[in-house]
């Protein structure tokens, strides 16, 4: 299993992440504070019209003050869960959405792109994660 120890899920993290904020659009909340993937992922599952159970453990952490870090133990629990690439699949269904959130840059806006990279989640399935959550 790949446990907190690993280097192998450090560079995955990032590489996620990276992923998830490239060619992102600056927005804000009513409050001023930027918007991050954290919230693309929300609005996202949330148009599912169910609740995620990583976005209620998630908002259920105290400790976990910004967007960033919300959105990392959201991927942590992904991972974890074996949930992640059928989460961000959801994220990734409305066009619409995407060009809401994203610049034309972004891999999640084309079909080949998007395609490949849910591929390689759907095979971390796969892969046992002992993570601290």
């Amino acid at each position: 299993p790949v446990t907190d120890g690993s280097r192998e899920l450090h560079s995955l993290c990032a590489q996620l992440e990276f992923l998830l904020q490239f060619d992102l659009k600056e927005k804000r909340s009513f409050f001023g504070q930027r918007k991050d993937y954290w919230d693309f992922l929300c609005q996202g599952l949330a148009r599912c019209r169910q609740e995620h159970e990583g976005i209620l453990f998630v908002t259920s952490l105290d400790k976990l003050k910004t967007p960033v870090g919300r959105g990392r133990a959201f991927l942590r629990y992904c991972l974890v869960h074996r949930q992640l690439a059928e989460s961000l699949q959801l994220c990734l269904l409305d066009p619409e959405s995407l060009c809401e959130w994203y610049y034309a840059r972004s891999p999640f806006l084309s079909p080949r792109r998007r395609a490949e990279i849910l591929g390689s989640l759907y095979e971390l399935d796969c892969v046992t994660f002992h993570l601290a959550l």
